[in-house]
């Protein structure tokens, strides 16, 4: 015999499974109603997040005493495969912060600070069964129960990066890393290095040095084509708007002063007319172009080492932005070979046209359980701050005549992301500048009004970097997401201001006005642009300072969000970014076994040294109840 019952509110779901079946299962997500007998009419019971609480916890009582195989059987409950004692569990099971940041009640905070809500999870079949103390978990331990004692460690919802560039991550891992580099006489070192390793006539690839900082210094071919004269040298900026190669890479490429610009880019000549080397925007591309296509073989070994580094970090899923057709095709296989160690959300690029019209003849992926997701298109509408191409209602504080470029000049197909939009696609545009952002805006709002449907899709905005205040309250209003990366602020607050001046700067890196309007954040680092190290983007978001706590007292800390804000914007929030806040997000029974492991309390260190958070380190990766990453192992 079974009975089933479920019990709904706005917020979340119960179907708890009541059978003789010495095994069994019970499921906390999915059915809105109770279940009596066949045509019997359905019932919602609306309360409170505190009753939901309390039911969920009478349903799994009266599970476990349903469990006996018959009434006079003592209960026996599910042996698990694998639990975590003495932690500090924060589960987010209680009602988000006010738009102020304010901490509801019912939260585990009293006087006193935050505690943690929980002391031990339980995990069977990739789906947590119990959270609690270590003494009532250890009641599910069989046989072959794995036991872990955290000795303290906390255990927060799986983190995910809802905007990565995971092959961009794994070239960078493969290639030179030219991030943190200063100058550009270091850079040409690390490429001399290389180039000991690498037969003569070889292209040598490196990435990450930083357009915006050095966007009034920036480099030419004449240094890097005296030390390197026989390779081939592309040197991709930190966010891809800028490229730099020396006089062979250019001769490869066939570029000349008589080269054809691309609209939007801007390929920098010298006093002798001919190309410095240096390429900006959409001109990057005329470059990079040339550098021969890496084999599947090594896309595939930059995926894993990508992955497997986000998973060593404490990420459990990623959103992928931008994938084109070999990309997706080297994910798929990885897929289908079971190889994908944590989750990917795969975000289409509209710019690859074949792409987009294959995925709209057949449509988005409904499903949200499987480790490789698609569902999105993200599209590119303007360029980046750094590099002055953000688009700008008003001139650049510190380039008087130019805003920048936006739309067809930079490659936006407005029609094709229209019909991904009717076709049930989620989409995803990166708008930086207070102009791209309102043109941006403007497209989405277009569609919504001409079928209202494609409102409900959770499209989002990419960065929404610099937005005007008349534009803020939309995101909010028509349920655009905004897609934010903390250390962005941090890194560009030695320049942002003067690209934007005194005023423009109070609409830039805005959480907290966005939060106060009603918009959704999820925040994210925009890897490999910016370190995705979880506890730099807490303490970027909580403190607005940087590593080095510059400056002081924090920037503009007037938009900063609190604690419990900047740990929801790396989980639950960015589940709800790609429509999983019913799997994961939460740590409560019937959810997905994501958790991450931290040495660190982030609740209580904000409150107390936000300084600290710069030391946490991630002690355990958890993805669907496998530790796929442990400190030390």
């Amino acid at each position: 015999m079974t009975l089933q019952v479920g019990i709904r509110t706005a917020g979340f779901s119960i179907r708890a499974v009541f059978t003789s079946d010495p095994r069994c299962r019970k499921r906390i997500n999915g059915s809105i109603a109770t279940h009596t007998a066949p045509g019997l009419e359905k019932k919602l019971y609306p309360c409170s997040h505190e009753t939901m609480k309390l039911l969920k916890t009478l349903a799994l009582l009266a599970l476990v005493a349903g469990c006996a195989e018959d009434p006079g059987e003592p209960a026996q409950p599910e042996d698990a495969g694998l639990i975590l004692i003495n932690a500090r569990v924060y589960t987010l099971d209680w009602d988000e912060p006010g738009p102020d940041g304010t901490v509801m009640p019912g939260a585990p905070r009293d006087a006193g600070g935050w505690h943690p809500d929980g002391q031990a999870i339980v995990i069977r079949d990739g789906e947590i069964l119990f959270v609690g103390s270590s003494v009532d978990a250890m009641q599910f331990k069989g046989d072959s129960t794995r036991v872990v004692d955290l000795a303290g460690a906390t255990v927060i919802p799986g983190l995910v990066d809802s905007h990565t560039h995971v092959f961009g991550l794994g070239a960078l891992l493969d290639q030179v890393n030219l991030v943190g580099v200063e100058t550009e006489e270091e850079a040409v070192a690390l490429i001399v290095e290389r180039a000991k390793s690498v037969p003569k006539g070889g292209w040598i690839v490196g990435r990450g040095w930083d357009e915006g900082a050095w966007a009034n210094r920036y480099p030419d071919k004449a240094l890097l084509t005296a030390k390197v004269p026989d390779h081939p040298v592309f040197m991709d900026s930190l966010h891809g708007f800028a490229g730099w190669g020396n006089q062979i890479a250019l001769d490869e490429a066939g570029i000349t002063a008589e080269s054809v610009v691309p609209v939007g880019g801007e390929m920098r000549l010298g006093s002798d007319g001919q190309p410095t080397g240096l390429f900006l925007n959409q001109a990057v591309q005329m470059l990079s172009s040339a550098v021969p296509e890496p084999s599947r073989a090594t896309l595939t070994k930059q995926l894993l080492l990508g992955l497997e580094q986000m998973a060593a970090d404490g990420y459990t899923a990623v959103h992928d932005a931008g994938l084109d057709s070999q990309q997706m095709s080297v994910l798929e296989e990885l897929e289908a070979q079971g190889r994908l160690p944590i989750r990917v959300y795969a975000m289409l690029s509209l710019r690859d046209e074949e792409l987009i019209r294959k995925w709209i003849g057949k449509g988005p992926d409904t499903d949200t359980d499987s480790m490789l997701v698609t569902r999105t298109v993200k599209a590119y509408y303007d360029g980046a701050l750094g590099s002055r191409g953000a688009r700008l209602l008003y001139d650049y504080s510190d380039k008087p005549g130019h805003r920048g470029v936006s739309g067809d000049e930079y490659g936006f197909n407005e029609a094709l992301n229209a019909e991904a939009m009717k076709a049930g696609f989620q989409v995803a545009i990166h708008a930086i500048g207070d102009a791209g952002n309102r043109e941006a805006l403007d497209i989405l709002e277009a569609v919504f009004e001409e079928d209202p449907s494609t409102a409900a899709n959770r499209h989002r905005i990419e960065h929404a970097q610099v937005i005007s205040p008349e534009d803020i309250p939309r995101l909010g209003r028509l349920g655009i997401i905004a897609s934010m990366e903390p250390p962005h602020a941090m890194e560009d607050k030695a320049w942002a201001e003067d690209r934007l001046g005194s005023e423009r700067i109070l609409g830039a890196y805005a959480w907290r006005s966005l939060r106060e309007t009603g918009a959704r954040l999820t925040f994210n680092a925009d890897n490999p642009g910016s370190d995705h190290n979880i506890f730099y983007g807490l303490h970027s978001a909580i403190t607005r300072q940087d590593k080095d706590g510059h400056p002081e007292g924090g920037w503009y800390t007037e938009q900063r969000v609190s604690v419990e804000e900047a740990v929801r914007a790396y989980t639950a929030w960015s589940a709800y970014a790609s429509f999983r806040e019913d799997d994961t997000g939460i740590i409560e029974p019937g959810r997905w076994a994501d958790l991450t492991v931290m040495n660190i309390d982030p609740f209580v260190v904000a409150d107390q040294q936000p300084g600290r958070l710069l030391a946490g380190q991630i002690i355990m990766t958890i993805i669907g109840g496998n530790i796929v990453y442990e400190r030390g192992q």
